[in-house]
């Protein structure tokens, strides 16, 4: 029996940084067809919401953003998980977001932290 620990075998990523004033924890995990982000203020998941880029015959691109669990009425959630999707399908990827966002503050500063953050760090 082999009592190894091995690492983890996706690539990932873990920040901890003060943003607005509050202790917050991000991993980043990058999959071979989406990314999984999670991002917490209070040491749990949060809601989760997946977003990804339509492929259509129109020449702007449109993205969807749809809530998977918690809060569906927040507005600033779903507008950080279209601002990282945007920011992925700019870069040149196809790949979808998975993101999860444990926070106690959902003010204008903070999404802008934590996508600042992301984008800072989603390559790998």
């Amino acid at each position: 029996m082999d009592t190894s620990v091995q690492p983890f075998p996706v690539p990932h990523k873990k920040l901890f940084m003060n943003i607005q004033g509050r202790k917050t924890d991000i991993v980043i995990c990058s999959y071979d067809d989406h990314f999984l982000v999670i991002a917490t203020q209070i040491g749990k998941m949060g809601s989760i919401l997946h977003a990804r880029k339509e492929e259509g015959v129109s020449l702007d691109p449109t993205f969807n953003v749809s809530v998977i669990f918690g809060k569906r009425d927040e507005p600033m959630l779903v507008a950080c998980a279209r601002k990282l999707i945007e920011h992925i399908s700019n870069s040149g990827s196809s790949r979808t977001l998975i993101l999860s966002l444990g926070l106690k503050d959902h003010s204008v500063d903070t999404m802008k932290g934590i996508v600042s953050a992301v984008v800072q760090n989603l390559t790998m």
